[in-house]
């Protein structure tokens, strides 16, 4: 989280709010067609889920009507697993009193997805509905916490996990894996004059070579930087105003004066099990942000603005794209609208694909203990960002946060207490 960058500042916490609610995606204008999809707030006890299950029954049954259906829910909250069994119990039991019936997935008419979710005040319920071959609808509920009780972090179904991949003295503006088997094996290294390439041997890492990173224009203060491995060369750099390929034997660095768009996603490989365009964005050359213009759009949008990071979660029909704005707001564009949201997150954020929770999180900087900064893995099951573990505390601040090729890691680097740099990868477990 860039906290003392010179143009770069935390985003601020402060609560959500919309900017544009007039078009969404297919499923959410059917989601309101048929229900109330605002947030209801409800007074319930800590232990009586009563109101908010008989409410989220009706939600429900006014899509589907009676008849056969098959239920899962997914605790992704801080609720003990005593309360999630519950409030299962007690949803099913509204549900079959308003005339449903529980059979198996290939004998019901209508399937439900019930997740158990939270965000900072509240417990947030959302049901998923999806009726043969139509459209998802969205029922949802919220019940805030009990006074007196606190989001148990120890309880949080996903774990983030991070391994150092690199330490130096010099800024680290970025790190690439380029060969692993059990551990990674060579990384590429990326400062603001060279890209190192190391290889490990013996159980330590070892100087393979350095390629010179040249350019005509001084670097901002805060400089930025990205490594993308390529598919038909070993891999691209990407700097404020130059633009780096690797070439040759032996292996150089040709590197050009360039406001060429910079990947939000790598190009390298596809992240895993998703299709998600290839979009480019324009960086700022004597800046530490990008100007929100994008190639090749998003729906009906050829700009956004002004962000220092993005990250993409796949829908059935869509992409949700978030970007932290230098406005102090995260922006959710789907390709109708541009929403916007003031949440307690910092400057980076990427999103990751795992086989946990919902299939994709955004990993997301955030204040922490002292002068460190902390990362924490979100899902979205309505654009209502949910906390789903809990926080990793780095040593001191967050510079760089990037995914890899993948998708399904990211990189981070943090300026430690010491002064000196350290770079992480940053990994999704399902569970403690």
């Amino acid at each position: 989280m860039k906290r003392s960058a010179v143009y770069n500042s935390a985003i601020p916490d402060a609560t959500r709010k919309s900017v544009n609610r007039a078009a969404y995606p297919l499923p959410f204008l059917l989601a309101q067609v048929f229900l109330l999809i605002s947030l209801t707030p409800i007074n319930a006890h800590a232990a009586d889920w009563n109101n908010a299950e008989q409410q989220l029954a009706r939600k429900i049954v006014a899509v589907t009507g009676p008849g056969a259906v098959a239920m899962t829910v997914d605790n992704r909250s801080s609720l003990s697993k005593r309360d999630a069994d519950i409030v299962r119990d007690g949803l099913r039991s509204a549900l079959e009193s308003l005339g449903l019936r529980f059979v198996k997935p290939e004998q019901s008419a209508a399937t439900l997805n019930i997740s158990l979710s939270e965000n900072a005040s509240s417990y947030v319920w959302v049901a998923q509905i999806r009726q043969s071959a139509g459209e998802a609808a969205v029922a949802m509920v919220s019940v805030p916490r009990p006074p007196g009780t606190a989001r148990a972090q120890e309880s949080a179904p996903l774990t983030v996990r991070k391994t150092l991949l690199w330490s130096q003295e010099q800024p680290i503006l970025d790190v690439a894996v380029l060969e692993e088997s059990a551990a990674p094996t060579h990384i590429a290294v990326l400062d603001a004059d060279k890209v190192s390439l190391y290889r490990m041997q013996s159980g330590t890492w070892q100087l393979e070579q350095a390629l010179v990173i040249a350019h005509t224009r001084p670097w901002p203060r805060d400089l930025r930087g990205r490594l993308i491995p390529a598919k038909d060369h070993l891999l691209d750099v990407y700097l404020p105003g130059v633009n780096c390929v690797s070439a040759g034997t032996p292996l150089n660095l040709n590197c050009r004066d360039s406001d060429d768009p910079w990947p939000l996603v790598s190009a390298s490989t596809p992240p895993v099990g998703a299709s998600i365009t290839q979009l480019k964005a324009f960086f700022a050359p004597g800046r530490n942000f990008f100007t929100g213009a994008v190639t090749p759009g998003i729906g009906k949008f050829t700009s956004v603005s002004k962000f220092y990071s993005a990250a993409a979660l796949p829908r059935e029909k869509y992409t949700l794209w978030l970007f932290a704005g230098v406005d102090g707001q995260v922006h959710l564009v789907d390709g109708l609208n541009d929403q916007s949201a003031r949440l307690a997150w910092g400057s980076d954020l990427v999103a990751v694909k795992t086989a946990c929770g919902a299939g994709w999180q955004i990993l997301a900087t955030g204040p922490g203990s002292d002068e460190g900064d902390t990362i924490r893995a979100y899902e979205l099951p309505d654009r209502e960002p949910a906390a789903v573990s809990g926080p990793v505390e780095f040593s001191g601040a967050i510079t760089a946060l990037w995914s890899e090729g993948r998708g399904d890691t990211a990189v981070a680097v943090a300026r430690s207490e010491a002064g000196g740099y350290e770079a992480f990868r940053l990994a999704i477990t399902c569970g403690q």
